[in-house]
């Protein structure tokens, strides 16, 4: 079986002097190998493509056959590591708490030990006859959170 920390090294290798950074590295039992990178400004598929032969141009095929698919972290799917968080801050993102609560608001921070979201709630003021939006900061600590991923707007 291929060893992922090998591929990383090879992916780290090729990403030196570049923006863009590495999101995940996998290979299944199968030697299937995928890797995601991602960037602030999108994955153009031609890098990916350069990516995938200097991968190839690192491995031997006679030594062990693999299968290789190389792309961009999904736009829905989950934050897997600091620098997309980072990327993000001032946009909106769905939060899914490890007890089940799931909130919609902007990223307004991240570090290393948490993360912090600005949400609207409701708030009935005393003496007033309806609630008002009023914004609220939530801080998170990641092992808090299920998921934490972009959200997709069409309004």
């Amino acid at each position: 079986m291929i060893d992922r920390n090998v591929v990383s090294g090879i992916v780290n290798e090729w990403l030196e002097d570049k923006d863009y950074f590495l999101v995940d590295v996998s290979v299944s039992p199968d030697d299937k190998i995928v890797v995601e990178i991602d960037h602030a400004e999108g994955v153009w598929i031609d890098d990916c493509v350069e990516l995938s032969r200097f991968i190839e141009s690192k491995l031997d095929r006679e030594e062990e056959d693999y299968e290789l698919e190389v792309g961009s972290a999904g736009i829905g799917q989950p934050f897997k590591v600091l620098q997309q968080y980072l990327i993000h801050i001032g946009k909106e993102v769905e939060v899914l708490t490890k007890d089940g609560k799931k909130l919609e608001g902007v990223l307004k921070d991240a570090n290393e030990e948490n993360m912090t979201v600005t949400i609207q709630k409701k708030v009935k003021p005393e003496g007033a006859k309806r609630p008002k939006l009023v914004e609220e900061d939530v801080t998170y600590t990641y092992n808090d959170i299920k998921y934490t991923k972009y959200l997709i707007s069409f309004k």
